[in-house]
């Protein structure tokens, strides 16, 4: 019997080489004038960006542009607020990574509201209802990775060793009308990104499976898209031309995203948070250097106090699925998927916890922080001291 489950709104997706020409006509669905937020190092010199600026001007776009770098602030999506309070945009596109996409879906969320970020931050401030309205939102990732593409929720930072927090401004209105998946905007992505972010995607697609509140649908897309990180990651981390691996990584990016939306995610996303805010550390190299750990204590745990819980044979599944040769035993399949988790963080050189500048005597202080909403769909409880033990295994190699 398959139990009660809800799907929360999507973006309506285009998916393919070359879809990014698309983008012109999508936004005159909307009107004519377009706030378009990137990244620092965007396609500006390239031809893509050429023959987009051609077709703008073709349909009589008038556009305005705001960079973001780095994980956005309170403060950066309130001064781009502020910024163009005196303009009227009829659409906002995002044409960057998950940090942009996500700094320009809160900026489309406040632009009519005209109030600060914080008011509506999980955790952070009074919390206030969103009621928008919200300008739409089109997202156009230049990476793979977060899938920010596909969720409701905006994480905003700020960044101090005591004091930081990473938190979410979420609501459905938030969601992109539309999210354009082009995987020829991968194409000069450097191979520590590709690491990074590859390994974000598979720490979504695997946490979401096994999520407490995972359902028959969110395992299929699961399933799907690790089935495609087996395809692409290790492929075009050493060769950046492949593009084939870029098309897998993309799609495996985006399931990863629609996931994670619907159920939740788990311990490592649970630490990402405090370790993202207290340290310059980019949130893809946090998934990556910690999954094949929290999978192994995960794991452990589960083993020794709930030995029936369902997650146990989801991981096997997961082993079974990555490797090349069959499989019958559980036991096996896990400790296969173990092993090749630690094998991909030596391959992708992910850097530990102390070569990023995390002290022994802070991880009480980061185990204390990371009680957010991923770990509460993690499949098991962990105590204090298996988190912390997690993270002992990864302050060095």
């Amino acid at each position: 019997m398959i139990n009660a489950f809800s799907i929360s709104n999507l973006p309506k997706i285009e998916f393919g080489n070359g879809k990014v020409l698309l983008l012109p006509q999508l936004i005159r669905q909307y009107g004519k004038n377009v706030l378009i937020v990137t990244g620092a190092n965007f396609l500006q010199a390239t031809e893509q960006w050429q023959t987009l600026i051609k077709r703008f001007r073709d349909n009589q776009i008038d556009w305005s542009s705001y960079v973001i770098e780095g994980e956005p602030s309170p403060e950066l999506v309130d001064d781009a607020v502020v910024y163009f309070s005196n303009q009227s945009f009829d659409v906002v596109v995002a044409i960057g990574g998950g940090s942009v996409l996500d700094g320009a879906k809160a900026i489309a969320g406040l632009l009519k509201v005209k109030r600060s970020v914080m008011d509506y931050l999980e955790g952070v401030g009074p919390e206030l209802e969103y009621k928008g309205p919200n300008v739409p939102f089109i997202a156009v990732p230049t990476t793979a990775g977060t899938g920010s593409e596909a969720t409701k929720n905006a994480v905003i930072s700020v960044q101090h060793k005591e004091k930081g927090f990473k938190k979410s401004f979420r609501h459905e209105m938030l969601v992109a009308e539309y999210a354009i998946l082009d995987p020829e905007l991968l194409t000069s992505c450097p191979k520590e990104l590709i690491a990074a972010n590859g390994m974000d995607a598979l720490t979504q697609l695997i946490e979401s499976y096994v999520s407490t509140k995972a359902n028959p649908m969110t395992d299929a897309l699961s399933i799907s898209g690790i089935e495609a990180v087996k395809k692409g990651l290790l492929a075009w981390y050493e060769s950046s031309g492949n593009t084939d691996a870029q098309n897998q990584m993309a799609y495996a990016a985006l399931l990863s995203g629609i996931t994670l939306a619907q159920v939740g995610l788990g311990s490592v996303h649970g630490l990402a948070s405090p370790l993202g805010a207290f340290f310059p550390i980019p949130h893809g190299v946090v998934c990556g250097t910690l999954l094949a750990e929290a999978t192994d204590v995960n794991i452990r745990s589960m083993l020794a106090r709930e030995p029936n819980n369902i997650a146990l044979t989801k991981y096997a599944t997961i082993g079974r699925l990555l490797s090349d040769k069959l499989i019958v035993n559980d036991v096996e399949a896990r400790s296969f998927l173990i092993k090749l988790l630690h094998e991909w963080t030596e391959k992708l050189d992910l850097p530990t916890l102390s070569m990023l500048g995390v002290k022994v005597n802070e991880l009480d202080h980061i185990v204390k922080n990371s009680r957010g909403s991923s770990m509460k769909t993690n499949p098991i409880v962990l105590t204090d001291d298996e988190i912390k033990k997690l993270l002992l295994a990864r302050m060095s190699r």
